[in-house]
């Protein structure tokens, strides 16, 4: 990333205070740990405080309320919130890049297919029937999009995804590569025969506006009806999400979690990488789960943090925890005390 900003030009962007040189020439950014003359950094996380004493970076931002406990080196930019002022700058700098148009020629865009303004289609693409691609939606090469599909304006599809037929993407959604929405749910009925017979799925998925979804991830179309992610979702990489499922604004899945069919998340929920949720349960609004959580039952109170396989609100996982790390030395006490009832026994 290459910038030629100071100090007091970026603390004027994002209202905050300089204190050291104002100006000070910030021409790339880097982690704190890794900063380097003329770098720009960020402290968000106290674990990473060790570093600013340390850094090379010429820069960081930190929050308004950061006093150091050593001298630093570098300059210090305060804001209200650091890890939102590095986010704001590095959006400014991505949205400075010149922006893709055009319909590549290798591109094929059926003739029934409404496409906006400023759109571009990249390499070997396919834009089926009586699609509806709205402004400024950028499609990257080897993309697929069915049959009656509808993309909101300012969308951005990463190489390689494949979104099935009547599914419906909102305003500024971005899909990573290799993800796919829309494919079947697993729907098999069990037969006389011990054979299994495949239940249609007629439904169709939905992504309100400003949904991410991480690469390699997959979104199952509803048997019938929607698979729905609500507006401002964020799915990680390598997420399965089944049919049917209702997941609530503003949430936030980390990686290789899996949700089954039918399962209702309420808004602002948090979930761990590898969190897995069995099928037709409701998770109530503000659940936050941590990594690994088995959520095997529903939830029902709001802003409940949970953990553990079956999950457990956290604070009783972690008391039973203590307990579980001490089973090898129970199990000694008891088997010593055996040991001592058997030699009474023999001497009465």
């Amino acid at each position: 990333m290459q910038m030629e900003f100071t100090a007091k030009r970026i603390a004027e962007y994002l209202n905050g205070e300089v204190v050291g040189n104002p100006n000070e020439k910030i021409l790339n950014v880097s982690r704190i740990e890794e900063g380097e003359p003329g770098g720009l950094a960020f402290l968000a996380n106290p674990k990473y405080e060790k570093y600013i004493y340390s850094t090379q970076a010429s820069v960081v931002i930190v929050n308004r309320d950061f006093e150091p406990s050593q001298p630093v080196s570098c300059t210090l930019i305060k804001v209200d919130n650091s890890y939102q002022a590095i986010a704001e700058l590095l959006e400014m700098k991505e949205k400075s890049k010149p922006g893709k148009k055009g319909i590549d020629k290798s591109a094929q865009t059926d003739t029934s297919a409404t496409i906006g303004k400023n759109v571009y289609i990249g390499h070997f693409s396919v834009v089926s029937e009586n699609t509806v691609i709205g402004n400024n939606v950028k499609i990257y090469p080897q993309t697929y999009i069915g049959e009656d599909v509808i993309i909101g304006d300012n969308t951005i599809i990463y190489p390689g995804v494949k979104i099935y037929n009547d599914c419906i993407i909102g305003k500024n959604c971005i899909i990573h590569a290799g993800s796919v929405l829309g494919s079947d749910g697993f729907g098999f009925a069990p037969m006389d025969d011990n054979n299994y017979k495949k239940i249609p799925q007629v439904g169709n998925v939905i992504l309100e506006d400003n949904v991410e979804v991480g690469a390699n991830t997959t979104i199952d179309r509803a048997m019938m009806g929607s698979t729905i992610i609500r507006r401002g979702t964020k799915l990680d990489n390598l997420i399965q999400v089944a049919h049917n499922v209702n997941i609530g604004e503003n949430t936030v899945i980390a990686a290789q979690s899996g949700i089954a069919g039918s399962t209702r998340i309420g808004s602002n929920c948090m979930f761990g990488g590898q969190v897995g949720v069995s099928g037709h349960l409701t998770v109530a609004s503000g659940v936050k789960a941590a990594a690994q959580s088995g959520i095997a039952s529903s939830v029902t109170k709001d802003n409940e943090v949970i953990q553990g396989s079956p999950s457990l609100n956290a604070g009783e996982f972690k008391r039973s925890y203590v307990l579980f790390k001490k089973l090898p030395e129970l199990r000694e006490q008891i088997s010593r005390l055996q040991e001592q009832i058997n030699e009474l026994k023999k001497k009465l």
